[in-house]
């Protein structure tokens, strides 16, 4: 019998140390990789977030994992803090936990999601999303 969702979910949070909207900004300024994986008509709905690299879920692990041959020009290392962000903060969690089983070991998300983003009042992107597929 399976555990559950709620279950998976708990035990992928168990190995991140999750971050607040204002600690991923403070991340992000100390040089961490912030990915957003909404899908677009999400990121329409809620807006884009500055300085943000849009990364489908589906592709994720390849385009963030150094050794791939699919990765993006930004996955330079094991050691890069990367911090995954999606609408309400669950299946970033499930996102950064994957990260860290393929050696990422600073991967982590962000508490909330987009939704607690806006709530602290941060500013979304005036600007055209990063896109990469």
């Amino acid at each position: 019998m399976s555990p559950g969702v709620d279950a998976l979910l708990e035990q992928a949070r168990a190995g991140l140390r999750r971050l607040t909207p204002h600690e991923t900004v403070e991340a992000v300024r100390q040089g961490a990789l912030l990915v957003d994986t909404r899908p677009e008509a999400r990121r329409r709905e809620q807006g884009e977030l500055p300085g943000a690299i849009v990364i489908e879920r589906n592709v994720l692990e390849w385009r963030l994992d150094p050794a791939s041959a699919w990765r993006i020009p930004e996955a330079t290392g094991y050691d890069r803090q990367i911090v995954v962000v999606c609408a309400e903060g669950y299946s970033s969690s499930l996102a950064a936990a994957s990260l860290q089983a393929l050696g990422l070991r600073r991967a982590t998300d962000m508490i909330g999601g987009v939704q607690s983003w806006r709530e602290s009042g941060l500013p979304m992107s005036e600007r055209p999303a990063d896109v990469r597929y």
